[in-house]
């Protein structure tokens, strides 16, 4: 018998739990996600990728500013569910919603916990030079993301990850590990969970747009981490010389250049590779303010700053 579930998401990155949901038979009593917001240049309200997938599926969609009040958590409650699944929700689920559904609510969390609790764990796990992260079921508790961990599923980072990369694998990962663990409940009643290790935490930070400019004073390698980890958004930027004034440019990609040396911030070939304390790195794709995203022999053909010039 298929489980009666409450699913509490709202970004692209949920999107792929409930549709495995869906697709696993459970039956999705209704779904929670973030109100539409004001977005682009006519500021018209937008829905939630998951608010749009659960229409299209014509699921109820509630979007509540808060859960705070009694009403709201009666309505919740008034559901009757087995499970609630939350999936990067945004608002903090007090004691009264996490008890409501018969086995509490299970969250996706896009690492492997304790480290990097919070709101960025994808973008701080490539800015830290982690070799590797993934993603865990956790039992939700009233602390951030403090509860005890059902499943985890380990994902590699190298060099050529960028957040865009890993949040695509961890939310097809988050997707199968919350289905097999749906499917254990579902045939034993029950779930098999284990307290987290005091040792370890850390906490991922929300990403600021202080944090984008690129310093050229640091190690190609931490450089790259850096951009990598803020790819595609808010996208790591830097100051180009141009023809009448310097150009801001958001590095997506770039690769090490470890054979070539300079005076960190400058230019060193004609094929834009920069200097950095300790080696180089070459952009690979980079996007122009104004213009979309464009690979680096494109983007040349538009502005090529010369051998020695400096990088703002």
């Amino acid at each position: 018998m298929s489980l009666r579930c409450i699913f509490m998401g709202t970004p692209d990155f949920a999107v792929p739990t409930l549709a495995r949901m869906l697709e696993d038979g459970h039956e999705i009593a209704c779904v929670y996600t973030q109100p539409p917001r004001s977005a682009g240049r006519g500021m018209a309200e937008r829905k939630s990728p998951v608010h749009q997938f659960a229409e299209t599926h014509t699921i109820e969609v509630r979007t509540p500013k808060s859960l705070r009040g009694e009403a709201e958590q009666a309505e919740f409650a008034a559901l009757g569910a087995d499970v609630a699944v939350v999936v990067a929700y945004g608002l903090i689920l007090l004691k009264p919603v996490v008890d409501a559904p018969r086995f509490g609510c299970l969250n996706v969390h896009a690492s492997l916990l304790p480290r990097w609790r919070g709101a960025a764990p994808i973008q701080r796990a490539i800015m830290a030079g982690d070799a590797e992260t993934g993603v865990a079921i956790m039992q939700m508790g009233e602390g951030l993301d403090t509860g005890p961990v059902i499943s985890e599923v380990s994902t590699a980072i190298n060099d050529a990850t960028t957040a865009a990369s890993l949040h695509y694998e961890l939310a097809v990962a988050g997707a199968e590990a919350m289905s097999a663990v749906l499917a254990r409940l579902e045939h034993d009643g029950r779930l098999d969970a284990t307290p987290q290790e005091e040792a370890g935490v850390t906490y991922a930070e929300k990403i600021t747009k202080a944090e984008a400019h690129v310093d050229f004073n640091r190690p190609a390698k931490d450089v790259l981490r850096h951009v990598h980890g803020l790819s595609p958004f808010p996208g790591a930027w830097c100051l180009l010389p141009g023809p009448d004034k310097p150009v801001r440019v958001k590095l997506l990609e770039v690769e090490l250049e470890p054979s070539l040396k300079g005076s960190p911030a400058t230019v060193l070939d004609d094929r834009l590779a920069i200097a950095c304390a300790g080696g180089a790195i070459r952009p690979v794709r980079l996007q122009r303010e104004g213009k979309g995203p464009m690979d680096l022999d494109a983007f040349l053909n538009g502005l090529r700053p010369a051998p020695g010039a400096r990088v703002g």
